[in-house]
């Protein structure tokens, strides 16, 4: 049983109206994508932390403290802005699928994923220092594979090359080819809950409109 809190997916979609922007603890162009499609101002401040996982935290634990690692990394620097971290995990019967170290790990994350039913699960952390407020959370959306030949996974590996993503996919590329059908959020899939992002920013004295 995770530590951590998960609100769910019926968070109302909200208009950031915002002063300052907040700052994105992340280099991940996915993430930036989603802010700006959702109209949330920020600037980015990437977080230069060790991504350490144990086997005894669960992957909602692994990914929220990760998220809130980045956050408050950026956050000692910047003590008056909304710092935004967040850290996408895969998950499969329990394991815990990362960013894969080499193009045969890649292959080897996908062929374990097809034809499986797995979980994506984001971490996210908003924080700020001065006045003191912080927000931890995770988001959880399941995401069924189709199954596919060898040969397909080769070809998308070789071609999206993603070492750089969770589970060595992204559902935006060549998502009918992967994905038979998912449970929650596509945005967290992607790579950040952004709708349930937009709602925790309205707790942090932020104009919505």
């Amino acid at each position: 049983m995770s530590k951590y809190q998960n609100p769910g997916e019926d968070l109302r979609e909200s208009v950031l109206v915002m002063q300052t922007p907040i700052i994105l603890a992340s280099a991940s162009p996915r993430r930036r994508e989603l802010l700006a499609a959702a109209g949330i101002p920020f600037t980015v401040e990437a977080a230069d932390i060790d991504e350490v996982m144990t086997a005894v935290e669960t992957a909602a634990d692994i990914a929220c403290r990760l998220a809130r690692s980045k956050a408050e990394h950026v956050s000692r620097r910047y003590p008056d802005r909304i710092i935004l971290g967040a850290d996408t995990i895969v998950s499969l019967a329990g394991r815990i699928f990362g960013k894969p170290r080499s193009m045969a790990e890649a292959v080897g994350f996908i062929e374990q994923l097809s034809g499986q039913s797995h979980e994506v699960i984001t971490g996210v952390c908003l924080t700020r220092r001065q006045p003191a407020q912080t927000v931890v959370w995770f988001a959880t959306t399941t995401v069924n594979f189709h199954r596919l030949a060898k040969a397909e996974i080769t070809d998308y590996v070789k071609r999206r090359r993603p070492l750089d993503k969770a589970g060595a996919y992204a559902i935006q590329e060549d998502e009918a080819l992967l994905v038979a059908g998912l449970s929650g959020l596509r945005s967290n899939v992607i790579g950040l809950p952004v709708e349930e992002v937009a709602a925790r920013l309205s707790t942090f004295d932020v104009d919505i409109g």
